[in-house]
């Protein structure tokens, strides 16, 4: 009897490894990059995408960005919400977070922006939650 109860305490543990390729920002969805340049129009600062393809089904890709204060977050989550609306006719299905400014949140199914004030932004370390995701290679203009 002790030796099957031996047994069954070791679990044997499976690591999956997710290659840690970058991915070219041509390659991501149109409305993406039009979020990422919004974001970069408006002076967002730190701009990071991250592809959650391999690793999540809720999304597929988080657009992470900072305002130097809260005026700024609404104005690049305006800014994003107005272009994709305008050029692509597409719309956030849920936004959370606007009216303090501290984190927006604007869904839009297919992936979701965060831009954060820095505080924020350093306190929920997304980046580092999400460590595991492909990170995407954006353009030095941006």
């Amino acid at each position: 009897m002790e030796e099957i109860q031996e047994k069954t305490l070791h679990r044997e543990s499976v690591k999956i490894e997710i290659p840690k390729i970058s991915i070219p920002f041509a390659e991501i969805d149109p409305e993406v990059q039009l979020a990422v340049r919004c974001a970069a129009d408006k002076k967002g600062l730190d701009i990071r995408v991250l592809d959650l393809r391999q690793i999540a089904t809720f999304t597929e890709f988080f657009v992470v960005a900072s305002g130097a204060n809260q005026r700024q977050v609404q104005a690049i989550s305006d800014e994003i919400s107005e272009q994709l609306k305008k050029q692509l006719s597409t719309r956030a299905i849920r936004v959370e977070g606007y009216s303090a400014g501290e984190w927006v949140l604007l869904d839009f199914g297919d992936f979701i922006v965060h831009v954060f004030d820095k505080d924020a932004r350093e306190f929920y370390d997304l980046e580092r939650l999400w460590r595991d995701a492909q990170k995407v290679d954006l353009p030095a203009e941006l």
